[in-house]
């Protein structure tokens, strides 16, 4: 296998993002946190597992004061969303009045966001915003005012890669990775 095609338990994968590109583009979204949030402490709400590469990566570029906390939801079971989603890690701070930023590695269907959204919203918190690494404008079933920050509009494809994982495995690759589709 070449690093342009992958296999991971059996699923074949192509190239779809390179590290170089990811890199260039977090930086961009960490500039631009900064200049949005001078004078503010933002917490950065990490959503567990997934964004736990992108959300590290988005810190380095941080130069204003900031919190970092995580939570974890689950909705997959292999490439297939489950539905259901389910917290297994919950808010471990309170984000009253704060400005909160909710880190994903992938805004998808938006199920999991709505659920993320209505469990912060709870909390009363002064703003919310959305940094997501990768956004799948033609699955998202809701709107969301939300999603300040995008790094990649994406097709509807399956992908792992940099946080994202086929059955648990691939989330230490440093690109991310298309499925590859047999006709």
């Amino acid at each position: 296998m070449d690093n342009m095609h992958i296999e991971i338990d059996k699923k074949n994968f192509e190239l779809m993002l390179e590290l170089d590109q990811i890199e260039k583009r977090i930086r961009l979204l960490g500039i631009q946190i900064n200049v949005d949030f001078e004078n503010r402490i933002p917490v950065f709400v990490g959503v567990l597992n997934g964004s736990f590469i992108f959300l590290a990566d988005l810190m380095k570029e941080i130069t204003i004061a900031s919190e970092v906390t995580f939570v974890k939801v689950s909705s997959y079971k292999g490439d297939q969303s489950k539905g259901k989603i389910q917290e297994e890690i919950g808010l471990q701070m309170s984000l009253k009045n704060r400005d909160v930023i909710v880190v994903e590695d992938i805004v998808d269907s938006g199920k999991t966001m709505q659920f993320l959204l209505d469990m912060i919203y709870k909390e009363n918190p002064a703003s919310v915003n959305v940094c997501t690494l990768l956004m799948k404008p033609k699955s998202l079933k809701t709107k969301f005012d939300e999603i300040t920050y995008v790094g990649f509009e994406i097709p509807d494809d399956f992908v792992v890669g940099f946080g994202l994982d086929y059955n648990g495995l691939g989330r230490n690759l440093n690109a991310i990775y298309r499925a590859v589709t047999t006709k």
